[in-house]
């Protein structure tokens, strides 16, 4: 491999490591947590106190310390903190002191998200929440096409149960959701918004996750009717100031 081949590849592991604020403060946040006192080993960081520190559910805050580890930028340690009893816990610990705070790239994607809705601003409010739509239910086909195995098979078996593996699918990227059943309607619950200020001052974007969550169960969840999921209604919404966002099938 070439030099500036190299150079490419390496930046581009660092960026999608630490663009994402959040993923970057877990990593700051369990680098504090893993310094050694008096050649004790370090316990680390758990997803709950990571999830506590900055302001994110739990499965969110997993989802980024996984995607650390599997970066290699932090090892997962399973057992019993010291002093402790019960069940043993997933603790991360970061590898090294390699990086600081001002080696990590400014996060680009929130300059991308921000002049889509800034174009997305200059359409007619119906057009621009149907293009968003669209491009949400393609991602999310996209997402269910790409399950396998028992998340693949449980998503097949019933409307339910599609329901679960697209909010499952949902939380593996960011989402923090749940499904639930609530006055004989399903219904998908967000705790987080991965679009954060971008969909508060552009709540159009908020169509994206409705088409996510309709592609997703077309592509699981087959029906002889075409427009079997376009009746899919988002209730609330974080970036309305809702306390979580509801979409409702």
């Amino acid at each position: 491999m070439s030099t500036g081949t190299a150079f490419t590849a390496a930046v581009s592991a660092i960026t999608d490591a630490f663009g994402d604020p959040t993923r970057r403060s877990a990593y700051l946040f369990a680098r504090e947590h893993s310094r050694t006192h008096d050649g004790e080993t370090p316990d680390g960081v758990t997803a709950s106190m990571v999830a506590k520190q900055v302001g994110v559910h739990a499965n969110v805050a997993r989802h980024h310390l996984d995607k650390l580890a599997a970066g290699g930028y932090l090892e997962v340690v399973t057992g019993k903190p010291s002093g402790t009893a019960g069940r043993p816990s997933k603790h991360y610990v970061a590898v090294g002191d390699a990086f600081d705070e001002a080696t990590f790239p400014v996060r680009s994607d929130d300059l991308v998200l921000s002049l889509l809705g800034r174009t997305l601003s200059k359409l007619p409010r119906d057009e621009a929440e149907q293009m968003a739509e669209e491009v949400g239910s393609e991602y999310g086909r996209a997402i269910a096409a790409g399950l396998t195995g028992d998340a693949l098979k449980a998503g097949r078996r019933s409307l339910r149960s599609a329901i679960q593996a697209v909010a499952d699918a949902l939380s593996a990227h960011g989402f923090a959701a749940h499904a639930e059943g609530r006055n004989d309607q399903l219904k998908i619950i967000n705790n987080h918004c991965p679009f954060g200020d971008i969909a508060a001052e552009h709540p159009v974007i908020c169509a994206v996750d409705r088409g996510m969550v309709r592609g997703m169960l077309s592509e699981l969840y087959k029906t002889d009717d075409d427009d079997a999921f376009r009746a899919i209604t988002t209730d609330s919404s974080l970036a309305a100031g809702d306390t979580f966002c509801t979409t409702s099938v």
